[in-house]
């Protein structure tokens, strides 16, 4: 097996040739230049690379043409055509046309299988960043997440947040005095964010079965890497949800996989397209976990790979950390263009052959300058490098050729049925209903205890009435009486007062009645 991924260079108008060395995969890169440059060119041939070494890939589509690595590429096509005398000119002996091991997933489960995770698994963190919540109201969310630990409630699916919101703001009084200022207003607002976020496709993506990640990092038998592809020309029409997905993804992979320290190659590739979309109005928090995520996951042996149109789009605490370089052209039209190409030019270990700000702005479509990592993973002289041609298709794949391919996937029905199991919303809807059922019968005996009240008032009235109207124990000039009869009589009546002298009462009553 190859210790390197050859990437282009070589020819007579151009560097040495350039390979990105496996063992300094997981340090990380870069691939950035305006929109026609030859990105996904690059994207295409080091996921192709990486998965010839057995390394598994993960990238987005964001534009469907990714899709294409599913099929090999066509000699005789218009556009492969020249890509065997691409090859020719810079050397690349290796160069073939071949299909690669794919698998389709798509948040949507339309185009590929689906992905869902659990809201517990999300964390407050991302899901605040994803309903653009202020302070409180993620204050609130934390709250929220406590109680459900606190209560056994389970949060999997979107349903399952909104019902314990629900729970939250009744109980707001309480739960202010154990945690903090609990108002109708923030759980208001996060209710409607997320109803929000369900009309953008968000219920899809939150339930069970949650994806393992474990079938993200497949190898076949032959030793490739399997590539997973995204699909997300839908999904970055919600870009905050897109951003939010893929930051979770990498960050569920931070916390699961174990420390491999400097592995001969990465246990898997992460590529993030359109990684503006990640930082843009992103609060310092989470820029801060993905610096955070960034510097340790390469222990991990997993290496990220960021597509952007500008550097300037990554911050620079993370633009330090990408180590391999891909920067294709950019086109300087304004003042400040011209200033973020003088700053990507200076992130290069110059080369004296040329001018870097020169290079970068000249260089055409399928060429890059490129900096990559050697000896003791110190950066390349900056080149001015062909990109290898890709042995698979440049373009979609056509509908019958996905389908195809999701069928005959290692994963195929694995996710495809949504799971609804016994979660926060039924624990909670179970609980409404026993406590609606305990006050019925609460009402029910109050009222029954309260007709039988009255009933005996009743009865009692017809007793006095039919013993002369006499009060128990005084005389009819209203003195009281001692005698042994009275005694008597103001016994009888104390017991007529209960539910035995009231049956007695009715027999007696009811008995004369039928005499008369």
């Amino acid at each position: 097996m190859s210790e390197a991924i050859f990437v282009g260079g070589g020819g007579p108008d151009y560097g040495a040739a350039q390979e990105l060395l496996l063992k300094f995969g997981n340090r990380h890169g870069l691939i950035a230049g305006a929109t026609g440059t030859g990105k996904t060119v690059t994207l295409q041939i080091l996921a192709e690379g990486f998965s010839d070494a057995g390394v598994p890939v993960i990238l987005s589509d964001i534009k469907g043409d990714i899709s294409g690595m599913a099929e090999a590429g066509d000699p005789g096509g218009k556009l492969h055509g020249p890509f065997t005398e691409r090859a020719a000119r810079i050397g690349f002996d290796g160069f073939r046309y071949d299909a690669f091991p794919v698998i389709f997933w798509d948040l949507f489960g339309e185009q590929g299988h689906p992905v869902r995770t659990t809201v517990a698994e999300m964390g407050p963190l991302l899901l605040a960043r994803l309903m653009a919540l202020s302070e409180a109201q993620e204050g609130v969310l934390n709250i929220a997440f406590r109680v459900s630990d606190e209560e056994g409630l389970p949060l999997l699916d979107l349903k399952d947040l909104q019902a314990l919101l629900t729970f939250v703001g009744q109980q707001a009084a309480e739960l202010s005095l154990r945690y903090g200022n609990v108002t109708a207003a923030s759980v208001g607002a996060i209710q409607r964010a997320l109803l929000v976020l369900e009309n953008q496709g968000g219920a899809h993506f939150f339930g069970e079965p949650a994806l393992d990640l474990s079938d993200l990092m497949r190898v076949t038998p032959e030793g490739r890497g399997h590539v997973n592809i995204l699909a997300a020309d839908r999904l970055v029409q919600s870009p905050r949800l897109y951003a939010t997905f893929l930051l979770w993804l990498l960050s569920e992979l931070f916390e699961e996989l174990p420390e491999v320290g400097n592995p001969d190659k990465p246990k898997l590739v992460f590529f993030f397209d359109e990684a503006h979309l990640l930082f843009d109005d992103a609060p310092k928090a989470l820029v801060d976990k993905v610096e955070q995520v960034a510097r340790l996951i390469r222990s991990k042996g997993v290496g990220v790979y960021f597509i952007t149109q500008n550097p300037d789009d990554v911050p620079d605490a993370i633009l330090g950390q990408l180590g391999n370089r891909f920067q294709h052209a950019l086109r300087a039209f304004t003042a400040r263009d011209q200033k973020a190409l003088r700053r990507a030019a200076e992130t290069y270990r110059p080369n004296p052959r040329f001018d870097t700000v020169e290079a970068i702005r000249d260089v055409g479509t399928g060429e890059a300058v490129t900096s990559l990592l050697e000896g003791k993973g110190v950066p390349g002289v900056v080149e001015c490098t062909l990109i290898r041609p890709p042995a698979t298709r440049l373009g979609p794949c056509d509908a019958a050729t996905r389908r195809a391919v999701i069928a005959a996937s290692p994963v195929a029905g694995k996710y495809e049925a949504a799971i609804d199991r016994r979660s926060a919303f039924e624990i909670l809807a179970a609980r409404a209903e026993a406590a609606a059922k305990e006050a019925e019968e609460a009402e029910t005996r109050a009222a029954a205890e309260k007709t039988a009240e009255q009933e005996a008032a009743r009865e009692f009235k017809a007793a006095r009435r039919y013993s002369g109207g006499a009060s128990p124990g005084r005389t009819t000039r209203g003195r009281a009486t001692d005698s042994l009869g009275g005694a008597i009589t103001s016994a009888v009546l104390k017991e007529l007062q209960g539910t035995t002298g009231r049956r007695l009462v009715r027999g007696i009553l009811g008995g004369l009645f039928r005499g008369r």
